[in-house]
């Protein structure tokens, strides 16, 4: 199940950046990391990538909106670069994600919900930052992909669902470059901090990968 993300960056004054930025820059670009100064040009000059309401990254994906509370906006990958995958699961139903994820008191969400027999839901944008992993640093890097089922029930991952989920996997693989292997594609529960303990010890690991790599190798 996704986790909250712990930390929260403190609002930005566009007004305030805009006005003198290039003196800004100067005097901060030795201070900064390369990848910290990309997001800070990011912000200032407002650039993002172009957004049609229910447009999904994942073909054939059903678009169920998540509560704005429960994502953080950006422009992936150009201010965050994306090297991980998480799989997460749901202790709970398809229909209980979605209803949690467009709550927003849960302060939480992944990208992605896939059910029982397939089906895919998109619920953020893959540019946009989820709240699903309970680490700032690694909602900004990774997608989050939530699975119907119980972490105590391995009857609750069926053929469907391990290979819906593979292709989705190597979709997102495809698109940034990730390496399928078991350093970038990861449990919730190996991210640094967290608490949770999904997929659990039934998810099968490596049929799982091994059918990302046959799907990826098909893209």
């Amino acid at each position: 199940m996704v986790g909250t993300e712990r930390e929260r960056r403190p609002g930005i004054d566009r007004r305030g950046l805009l006005i003198g930025a290039a003196g800004a820059a100067a005097a901060t670009a030795g201070y900064l990391e390369r990848d910290e100064l990309a997001r800070w040009w990011w912000r200032v000059t407002g650039r993002e990538r172009p957004r049609t309401d229910g447009a999904v990254d994942h073909p054939g994906a059903e678009w169920v909106a998540a509560s704005s509370a429960n994502w953080r906006r950006a422009s992936r990958p150009d201010d965050y670069a994306i090297d991980r995958i998480v799989v997460h699961v749901v202790e709970g139903d398809y229909g209980e994600a979605l209803q949690v994820f467009r709550d927003p008191l849960h302060k939480a969400a992944a990208h992605y919900v896939v059910r029982r027999d397939g089906h895919v839901a998109q619920t953020v944008r893959e540019l946009d930052v989820a709240f699903h992993s309970g680490n700032r640093a690694f909602n900004e890097r990774s997608v989050g992909i939530e699975h119907e089922g119980y972490v105590d029930r391995p009857g609750d991952f069926t053929d469907a669902m391990y290979t819906a989920s593979a292709r989705l996997a190597a979709g997102i693989c495809a698109r940034y470059g990730i390496p399928v292997d078991r350093g970038h594609i990861v449990a919730h529960s190996e991210v640094p901090g967290t608490d949770h303990t999904d997929p659990g010890p039934h998810w099968d690991w490596d049929r799982y990968v091994g059918l990302v790599r046959r799907a990826r190798a098909a893209v």
